[in-house]
């Protein structure tokens, strides 16, 4: 492998605001500590939760280098790196982790995974943290049966377009909300059953929902959405159903009374997927069904576009403006 380099370009913040904060520079190449692998990053994943940490939303202290996932090769191992996991230089590996914008990332080795046989770096980087919060969501924020009634809010966005796909390899049925009638069709192909345009005046949520259960509501809603849809959200639900809010596009979920839930013994839970997949068994466990959904066909990957990372203030201007459909990556 070619000699790791002193400094390198990254992404960097110095205080919050508008993409005019995000600075494209030169930073020193991390070295990875006793349980870490350094990364030669290829493919970087922007998440809307990078845009949370750009604005202020979720406080971090700065300077910090954004980005929570990418894929590429090992370039260098932690003195302390298990055995056991079998990782060597040279590697072709995603993870999850923090300062991913860049193009060499340390990570905790414990949420390092070899890429498998059938699938590509740009599949993995831009699966892995989409992909696993849906999975993780139908499995442990509510557990999603066969021939379920499920609401999925932004079913053409990253999280919104795998919850469709994995739920209808469950059984489920899925209503979905689009922003407009160029996502429909986008919308059905991965999996709603029905689709409806959430906008004034071209479709009513609540109705459909009503329609489709015969009154009765959904088991579950899944909200990405956050403040414009968390009230609506609780009305969809049925009798012992389940939100689950796991994002703030719209902002963050105003308090509310918990008294609200009684009428329905309904339940509202506000998971992260790093909760949920805390533990390398955790990890490992959803990551390998993730792999096989993907080599057997019963989910696709899909990329809006491939940005430099030079050019990430469109990609969070563009992922801000809720129009993408699928993933955005990064290429360092």
């Amino acid at each position: 492998m070619a000699p790791i380099p002193k400094m390198m370009k990254a992404v960097q913040i110095e205080k919050t605001g508008t993409v005019e904060v995000l600075q494209y520079k030169d930073c020193p190449v991390p070295s990875p500590k006793n349980d870490e692998v350094l990364i030669k990053n290829e493919y970087l994943g922007v998440n809307y939760i990078d845009t949370y940490f750009r604005t202020g939303l979720y406080p971090n202290p700065k300077p910090m280098i954004l980005g929570r996932e990418g894929s590429g090769s090992i370039a260098a191992l932690g003195a302390a790196v298990p055995a056991s996991l079998a990782f060597a230089n040279g590697d072709e590996v995603v993870y999850m982790g923090t300062s991913a914008y860049a193009e060499y990332t340390a990570c905790p080795v414990g949420k390092v995974m070899k890429i498998p046989k059938g699938v590509s770096s740009s599949d993995a980087c831009a699966a892995l943290l989409q992909g696993l919060t849906a999975l993780t969501l139908v499995e442990e924020a509510h557990k999603v049966q066969s021939g379920d009634w499920i609401l999925v809010l932004a079913a053409t966005g990253g999280v919104g377009g795998w919850l469709c796909q994995i739920l209808k390899a469950k059984g489920a049925k899925t209503i979905g909300t689009v922003g407009s009638e160029s996502k429909v069709d986008i919308a059905k192909e991965q999996g709603a059953n029905v689709v409806v345009i959430d906008q004034p005046g071209q479709g009513d949520v609540l109705k459909t929902v009503n329609d489709c259960t015969n009154g009765q509501g959904v088991a579950a809603v899944f909200d990405g959405v956050g403040k414009d849809t968390f009230e609506r959200s609780l009305e969809c639900v049925a009798r012992k159903g389940t939100v689950a809010s796991f994002g703030n596009a719209s902002g963050a979920v105003e308090p509310f009374l918990i008294s609200k839930l009684s009428a329905k013994n309904a339940k509202v839970v506000r998971p992260t997927l790093f909760n949920y997949v805390s533990t390398r068994e955790e990890f490992e466990h959803y990551s390998e069904a993730l792999w096989a959904m993907i080599i057997d066909k019963k989910c696709n990957v899909r990329i809006h576009d491939i940005y430099s990372l030079k050019d990430v203030a469109k990609a969070h201007t563009d992922i801000e403006s809720r129009k993408t459909m699928g993933k955005l990556l990064l290429k360092p």
